[in-house]
């Protein structure tokens, strides 16, 4: 079962909760991740081949990065108009360098373009956390969110953010593994 994740990252925080995700999806036995940076190229028959691709991208002014932007409207007409991504599971990630920074709008807009694939989105099952180590502390139903703090990548997001990110690719593989397990 292949996994992957496609994600932008500007400034290195979006790479680093990534690789978390890409854990988390790599702990779920049968599974395997597959690390996709728009900013390198896009590896097509990774993605056809996948059972489950994840979104990533930083929140700029509310919006997702132009690169991940142009991925999903330029670049997927291919895999839109015959469906080929038609009931896999979808999922999101994202951080800005503010605690709120209007994140919610970058996970709809990737869900929303889910959607228009007829892939299936998975949410967060997490309540809210109250402290920075805890799962899930901005308190994001939609998907994962992290708080870069407008600092480097090698000291944010925080280990609760990062942690937050690796649950959210083990549960993307273990709701896909339920979908490939019923595949007749």
């Amino acid at each position: 079962m292949q996994i992957a994740i496609v994600y932008d990252s500007g400034y290195g925080h979006t790479a680093k909760l990534a690789s978390h995700v890409a854990q988390g999806v790599n702990e779920v036995e049968g599974a395997t991740a597959a690390l996709i940076a728009v900013a390198d190229g896009v590896d097509w028959a990774a993605l056809e081949a996948s059972d489950a691709i994840i979104f990533g991208s930083p929140t700029y002014n509310g919006l997702i990065s132009a690169r991940l932007k142009g991925f999903m409207e330029d670049s997927t007409r291919t895999a839109w108009i015959p469906q080929k991504w038609r009931n896999k599971i979808a999922a999101g990630f994202t951080n800005s360098g503010s605690l709120h920074g209007d994140k919610l709008n970058s996970l709809t807009s990737m869900a929303l373009f889910a959607a228009q694939h007829g892939m299936i989105w998975v949410g967060m099952d997490l309540f809210p956390g109250k402290s920075d180590g805890e799962l899930n502390r901005i308190g994001s139903w939609l998907g994962a969110m992290a708080f870069s703090a407008d600092a480097p990548a090698d000291v944010t997001p925080s280990e609760g953010d990062l942690k937050t990110a690796a649950y959210l690719g083990k549960r993307v593989a273990e709701i896909t593994a339920q979908f490939v397990r019923g595949k007749v």
